[in-house]
């Protein structure tokens, strides 16, 4: 049951010199109800694997994740990033394209090309850019390219962005594939 009273009159705000000075000012009392739950996926906490030879910055970006309330892990080459990739499946990956055993695009291929991996969104950070590199991530399966130096604020909203759209793709994918009572 709602229940609307008088917060005031003749107050600094309703006072005798006041253009209003008649007017009540009304607050519902209403009840209001619980605010619904996070979704599950998103209440959990999202694991973002840094795969990066500078371990200066790795290290920085992982810091910086985990302030954001992210799990991070690095690995420094391509072949230790890959193995920490398909035995810990993380949420997304954070991927240098110049690494000392491999480079990023032959990694993002393998990740593609992977049933355990496939479906993780990755994020290319490299000091390259040009249309042709732009193009070729794209190609091996990057969903964005990131131009270093970056913004780690417009960072954390690619990854955010990604995560997003990673999670939806899963939603809609468990919604259309069929029941299993109808076999």
């Amino acid at each position: 049951m709602a229940v609307d009273r008088p917060l005031f009159r003749h107050s600094k705000i309703g006072g005798p010199n006041a253009l209003f000075k008649h007017q009540w000012i009304s607050m519902s009392t209403q009840v209001l109800p619980e605010p619904k739950q996070a979704e599950y996926h998103r209440t959990l906490r999202r694991t973002v694997l840094v795969i990066d030879d500078d371990e200066a910055l790795a290290d920085v970006l992982s810091r910086r994740l985990e302030q954001q309330g992210f799990t991070s892990k690095t690995a420094d080459s391509g072949t230790r990033g890959l193995a920490i990739a398909r035995t810990d499946r993380p949420d997304l990956i954070l991927l240098d394209l110049r690494l000392p055993d491999k480079d990023g695009f032959t990694i993002c291929e393998e990740l593609a090309d992977s049933s355990e991996t496939c479906c993780i969104p990755v994020i290319i950070l490299s000091g390259l850019e040009s249309p042709d590199i732009i193009r070729r991530a794209r190609a091996a399966g990057c969903h964005f390219f990131v131009r270093k130096p970056y913004d780690p604020n417009a960072l954390l909203v690619l990854i955010r962005q990604a995560l997003d759209e990673s999670n939806r793709w899963f939603e809609e994918d468990a919604e259309e594939s069929p029941s299993d009572d109808l076999f």
